[in-house]
């Protein structure tokens, strides 16, 4: 069994993927390191120790114990049966995994890619036409979830809750406003009220 102590996180500042591991580490005050990357470096420039960890060479990676675990939501799983905390009561497993998966496929890359193009890579006007109209279609799938839910299962927060709201923090970044999705925006201020919680500005900032 690993230590706390042994946690090192490889993550980079405006990445929501990196965000949901760091915010679970610091809601449940889990002893780690964080090494920011800088993902304007090329690939072979950035730090050996982070290339060796790293499996596709992306953010974040999680080393325990001299094991690397790649892969926000992978990295979550892990982290939620390590600290027993945010893994949902025993019946709920099975929609926690399907948040996940769906977070993946879903609003994990329209927000995001939304985002992205707006700020960093300007797109045609039909790329983001694309992207904000997927974006929209999955924030009203969450807004008409949480109609009726305080959060994403019955039981409390949990990693699909980290999950599904990273990228949301900076809705106004993606061209999006949380007023237009009441639910949501209630749900995100739930998770701010959560002991130990801290913006992805601030979060994923260098040490």
């Amino acid at each position: 069994m690993s230590t706390p102590a042994s946690l090192l996180l490889y993550g980079a500042a405006g990445s929501g993927h990196s965000y949901k591991v760091r915010s679970l580490l610091l809601l449940t005050a889990t002893p780690h390191r964080y090494q920011p990357i800088a993902l304007d470096t090329p690939r072979v420039e950035r730090p050996a120790d982070f290339v060796a960890a790293s499996h596709f060479g992306e953010v974040p990676v999680l080393v325990d114990g001299g094991t690397a675990y790649c892969q926000s939501n992978a990295i979550l799983l892990h982290l939620a049966q390590r600290t027993r905390a945010f893994c949902g009561a025993a019946a709920e497993g099975s929609a926690i995994l399907e948040w996940l998966f769906w977070e993946t496929n879903r609003i994990g890359f329209s927000v995001p890619n939304l985002r992205f193009a707006l700020r960093w890579a300007p797109q045609p006007a039909e790329v983001l036409a694309y992207l904000r109209e997927r974006a929209v279609t999955d924030l009203a799938t969450l807004n008409e979830t949480l109609a009726s839910s305080e959060f994403l299962v019955p039981s409390g927060p949990s990693i699909a809750d980290l999950a599904c709201s990273a990228y949301l923090f900076w809705l106004p970044e993606a061209g999006l406003a949380e007023e237009d999705i009441p639910h949501v925006s209630r749900w995100l201020d739930s998770l701010r009220a959560l002991p130990g919680w801290v913006h992805p500005n601030e979060a994923m900032a260098s040490p």
